[in-house]
């Protein structure tokens, strides 16, 4: 067994095309080796911004042997009518390298076919793996490619060496003018090299020893936070880790060195998010904070180089970081001296969507829903009535910070500066939390609002963008969603969720459309767009659900009963959900389904109308009496656990009817001659659907 490496050399890369490199390089050999036939025992792959690296432990020097029957031309055209083989078969012999002799008929589903066996494999590695290398290195994909020369292929950035080793032998390839051998670079500065690489072994060794190349992503994550986190401790501190930002930065340092700055203490008077995204966003550096969370004047930054002379290096980063809390502060001055009613004046000259008006237009939309959200909630969230113009207010601000001056900076920071600038003005908790966080939850794993102003903005927001998206037929296709309305109705799901909130979703959604003034050129009116909405909405409720593990088909039984009252149909989907785990759910989904089935082919489709109300004077027989009797004994109990939402409670009581409506199959013929007691059973069964219909929808439960 060997030991191979492949090393692709290039120019700097950008740190966001760094990290899924080694995984798609992983891949492809992986999928290529065996596609080879050549085993192996691992295989390890490593990026930094100047070099992509694959690492095959255990590689086999041959290719592994098999047998394989390949069918060639029908016999009808194989053989002539004297028994000899003709060209075809001949052809096919000469094609899979086997003697005529060898050659034998083989039946199968599609007629008797001409065919061989033949040893495949037995090939060396060192002549299959040069292929291996050329279409593992054309399958690495990039957010954009580049040329370079006159050469016609791309990549992310030029190509400037090659290294590949089997053991101690070199493995021959070409892309364009290089050709791969056993020399590697370093560092452009601590080791630039070049360095002769002996052995695929010694590999590891001459990059971190010779050329000062740390080569594994996880180590420079991990050298950076332990060194980041021992000079903070040293000024009585810590980081304060922004792990997206970790992880670019070790994707911009091939040889990691942490290093600690300060800042002037008159910048700490600006926002702690400010300063943050100060130092964050353009000069990649952390925040130090103290015990009582309160940011010290430091930062941390991470070097590419060990310098020389690193108090010069050290003024030099302040420096840079100097102008840019400079730039901060006057923002953040020149913001606090205007009035929140002139922004909102400047709002109405930014378009938010075509047709749909300005922010302007849509923060009022958004105000109003607000309003109507706070008083639709009311005591049951503790809204009392002297609130409603707070959550009102929150609303209408909300877009405000968009024309000033720090977010025209900063845009990262829209949504937090108008809420730091509402506190400031004095406009109070509700108003200024709103603000802050209407742009939560910001994906599927980022948090919703904490505050309960934060989630109506946030809710009102995406619901604004959804009805006048869907009203100008601008719905999202395939993976296609410009809009992010994927995101934004699962941001509404998520908040409903978690903050517990009885809402009407489709008269919620309905007052979101009629927000909008007249004269719009809508694509679709409104009950057509509402529906395909509401149907988007299950579509998202449906794929939140599978993807927690709960069964497709329960998900489907839940949403079938109505997803209105999302809080509710989560409570009938957990209930349901532990339901179908119980070792009767399969014999009592039989059971509801029948009779719901029975309803669908003699009720709707039938064009009988059924009522669900039974006269019990047309029952006959002891079965078709006990079950309507035990229907109508457990309703008092079924509508009191339905008010109080005890859904396992009510499954149990599904569960105390079946041997009645069990009893009722077996016994009763409902589809008799009599019509008014077939009515009067079909009514029964329909009583019983419906009652069913409000927790799932049993034809969903496929067994």
């Amino acid at each position: 067994m060997a030991e191979f490496i492949l090393e692709i050399g290039t120019e700097e890369m950008p740190a966001r095309f760094v990290p899924k490199l080694a995984a798609e390089l992983k891949e492809a050999f992986v999928r290529l080796l065996d596609e080879a036939m050549i085993e192996c025992t691992a295989v390890r792959t490593f990026a930094t911004p100047r070099r992509i690296t694959a690492h095959v432990v255990g590689i086999a020097d041959m290719q592994r042997q098999q047998e394989e029957t390949v069918t060639g031309p029908p016999t009808r055209i194989a053989y002539d009518a004297d028994g000899n083989l003709t060209k075809a078969g001949q052809g096919f012999a000469k094609t899979q390298g086997v003697d005529e002799a060898a050659l034998f008929k083989l039946e199968t589903d599609k007629g008797e076919y001409l065919a061989a066996t033949k040893t495949v494999g037995g090939g060396k590695a060192v002549d299959i793996l040069p292929a291996i290398c050329v279409k593992s290195i054309e399958s690495l994909s990039f957010p954009k490619k580049m040329r370079w020369g006159g050469y016609d292929f791309t990549f992310g950035r030029p190509i400037r060496w090659l290294l590949a080793l089997l053991d101690d032998a070199v493995v021959e390839f070409s892309v364009e003018n290089l050709t791969a051998g056993r020399t590697t670079r370093g560092h452009r500065v601590m080791g630039a090299g070049p360095f002769t690489v002996t052995t695929a072994a010694d590999y590891f060794n001459v990059v971190d020893k010779d050329g000062k190349i740390v080569i594994d992503p996880e180590v420079r994550k991990q050298a950076i936070v332990a060194e980041g986190d021992s000079l903070a401790k040293a000024l009585g501190g810590e980081i304060v880790w922004n792990e997206a930002l970790l992880d670019e930065v070790a994707n911009l340092v091939e040889y990691p060195r942490p290093l600690i700055g300060d800042i002037d203490p008159r910048y700490l008077e600006l926002p702690r998010e400010v300063l943050l995204t100060s130092m964050q966003s353009h000069q990649k550096s952390f925040g130090v904070q103290g015990p009582d969370g309160k940011l010290l004047p430091h930062f941390l930054t991470t070097l590419n180089i060990e310098p020389v002379d690193v108090a010069l290096v050290k003024k030099g980063w302040e420096r840079v970081l100097k102008a840019r809390l400079e730039d901060a502060r006057f923002f953040w001055e020149a913001d606090c001296k205007v009035d929140f009613r002139v922004w909102l004046d400047k709002l109405s000259n930014v378009v938010f969507l075509g047709p749909l008006g300005s922010v302007g237009d849509k923060s009022r939309r958004i105000g109003d829903l607000c309003a109507g959200l706070a008083e639709s909630l009311g005591e049951s969230k503790g809204i009392i009535p002297g609130e409603y113009e707070d959550y009102a207010l929150a609303g209408r601000l909300s877009k405000a910070d968009l024309v000033s001056e720090m977010v025209i900076e900063f845009d990262s920071l829209q949504g937090k500066m108008g809420g730091i600038y509402a506190e400031r003005a004095g406009k109070g908790e509700i108003v200024s939390k709103g603000i802050y966080e209407q742009y939560l939850p910001a994906g599927p794993d980022s948090p919703v609002p904490s505050s309960l102003s934060g989630a109506l903005v946030s809710m009102a927001d995406k619901a604004d963008t959804l009805v006048g998206c869907f009203g100008l037929g601008k719905m999202p296709t395939g993976a296609n969603d410009p809009y992010a309305l994927r995101r934004c109705a699962l941001g509404i799901i998520r908040i409903i969720i978690e903050h517990d909130l009885d809402i009407d979703l489709k008269g919620f959604l309905t007052d979101a459309r009629a927000g909008y003034a007249e004269g719009i050129p809508w694509k679709a009116d409104q009950d057509e767009s509402l529906a395909k909405l509401l149907d988007f909405f299950g579509q998202r409720l449906r794929a939140l659900f599978t993807g927690q593990g709960i069964e497709t088909r329960v998900v489907d039984a839940a949403l079938g009963a109505g997803f209105n009252d999302i809080r509710t149909m989560k409570a009938r989907l957990e209930a349901l959900d532990a339901f179908s785990k119980e070792p009767d759910f399969e014999q009592a989904v039989l059971t509801f389904k029948r009779a719901a089935n029975i309803i669908r082919k003699q009720g709707d489709e039938a064009g009988q109308k059924l009522t669900g109300g039974y006269d019990p004077d047309l029952f006959e027989g002891e079965h078709e009496t006990a079950f309507g009797t035990r229907l109508e004994e457990t309703a008092p109990r079924f509508d009191d656990l339905w008010e109080q939402r005890d859904f396992p409670g009510l499954l149990g009581l599904l569960r105390e009817l079946r041997p009645s409506v069990d009893g009722f199959f077996d016994n009763v013929m409902v589809m008799c001659d009599d019509m008014d007691v077939r009515l009067n059973r079909l009514n029964l069964l329909k009583g019983l659907v419906d009652r069913l219909g409000r927790l799932a929808d049993f034809n969903a439960l496929q067994v």
